[in-house]
């Protein structure tokens, strides 16, 4: 069995027999060891373990199933298991690895990724490989420009006087050397917070990586840190890091090696062991990719707000409860002109009935009526946004939110292309004017 499978949201895995494995019904098989990680992973966190771990039985077959999270887990043992947005369940996964790695570029701890678009097409390697090579190649940047070093306070036993004499220690040490100082004083050295971690994440995907062309990178930036130490307490080191004038270069390098060290994942215990993991929560993901590229789309006049917090629900004996926070908002002229929430949910444009009602959920509707009702003051339109797939191609006809039998507040739902990264504005709305012609 390969060190290395690949997996879809809402895929399962098992550990037994591999030919029990089902490609239909989205169950794949695991060494046992590697199950038995997760299992207990899934047990230690409980309820937390919901968002994106849960227990389930498929054929009858006790199994693990992957919920809400994308991205790469690395097991203690080394076993890899990379999780795919379900989006590409109906393409290959070279393509959506590629599609994830642009969105993951829209996060924070991501805006330093280098590959173009180009390169991320032909990109065949597992995830994992691709964020070590990121890292590798944003140390090397470092090296190129030169590593900085700083003054630092040591203490030594020396045969000359050089700096402050630590007297009481001179004394204990030396009564009986007269050519020896016991000094503290300061050294230009390369020996600073920044570095430290930079030569612990080295370390430690030298020892992860299974690719050759990572590991011979690794080896040669290693060379460039071999005298400075390794860093003793992360957590302590990452509150040290002063990036000083002219420093700016050090930063891609340093988020990479924060979360090489400290993970990015709702897994307990990182950075403390080598089940190195890079998970991310889809829905967050979904929204950051779409909020990037909408307001491109948007005309200059117009203005995308993330995470509004301007009105609450209710106010109660002069306070004010339950936060209100669309996902997105459009601002034209300092006035609250559209209300957009992005929901990473596949809807089937097919079911356009009363029972099935394509897939989309009553309390999403309550609560863009909500927003409508409070940052539209009732007038206007509200925009659910969904990802475009082969069953969502279009928006659907529009909702009409009645109150007392007049309907000033609709509701749009619309599909968000992951390609090309537009949303697709209905002709018969009233909001299109907000939008660059295409």
């Amino acid at each position: 069995m390969s060190n290395v499978i690949t997996l879809f949201e809402f895929d399962a895995i098992f550990a037994g027999e591999s030919d029990t494995a089902s490609e239909k019904n989205r169950l794949f098989c695991v060494p046992q060891t590697v199950y038995d990680w997760l299992d207990k992973q899934c047990i230690g966190m409980g309820d937390a373990a919901a968002r994106w771990l849960k227990h389930t039985r498929k054929n009858g077959i006790k199994a693990i199933q992957f919920t809400g999270y994308v991205g790469v887990l690395r097991s203690p043992d080394g076993f890899q298991i990379e999780v795919l947005p379900k989006t590409g369940k109906v393409s290959d996964a070279s393509k959506t690895r590629a599609l994830l790695i642009k969105m993951l570029k829209c996060l924070r701890n991501f805006r330093h990724y280098k590959t173009s678009d180009a390169d991320i097409q032909t990109e065949k390697m597992p995830l994992l490989e691709v964020f070590i090579q990121q890292f590798l190649l944003s140390v090397e940047s470092v090296v190129r420009r030169g590593l900085r070093s700083d003054y630092v306070a040591r203490q030594d036993n020396l045969f000359a006087l050089r700096g402050k004499l630590m007297m009481a220690q001179h004394l204990k040490q030396n009564i009986v050397r007269r050519d020896r100082f016991h000094t503290e004083h300061d050294e230009f050295s390369p020996d600073r917070a920044e570095n430290r971690l930079l030569h612990t994440a080295l370390r430690r995907v030298l020892k992860i990586s299974r690719s050759t062309g990572n590991q011979k990178l690794a080896r040669e930036l290693g060379f460039v840190f071999n005298e400075i130490p390794d860093s003793t307490d992360v957590a302590k080191d990452i509150q040290r890091i002063h990036l000083d004038r002219g420093m700016s270069y050090y930063e891609p390098a340093l988020d990479w090696a924060k979360l090489i060290l400290n993970g990015y994942s709702p897994l307990t215990g990182l950075g403390k062991s080598n089940a190195i993991s890079l998970m991310f929560p889809m829905a967050e993901l979904f929204e950051a990719y779409v909020a990037k590229h909408l307001a491109k789309q948007l005309i200059p006049s117009c203005n995308l707000k993330t995470q509004a917090r301007t009105h609450h629900l209710v106010r109660h004996q002069e306070q004010d409860w339950f936060q209100l926070k669309p996902d997105l908002l459009v601002r034209q002229d300092d006035r609250d002109q559209l209300v957009l929430d992005t929901k990473w949910k596949l809807i089937d444009e097919n079911k356009a009935n009363g029972a099935e009602k394509y897939g989309l959920s009553q309390g999403d509707f309550y609560q863009l009526h909500a927003y409508g009702h409070n940052y539209l003051k009732g007038e206007g339109d509200v925009v659910l946004i969904y990802p475009l797939t082969e069953n969502f191609t279009k928006p659907l006809n529009i909702f009409n939110f009645f109150i007392h039998g007049e309907s000033n507040l609709r509701l749009w739902v619309l599909p968000f292309c992951l390609d090309n990264r537009r949303l697709s504005i209905p002709d018969d709305a009233l909001f299109p004017k907000l939008f660059a012609p295409s």
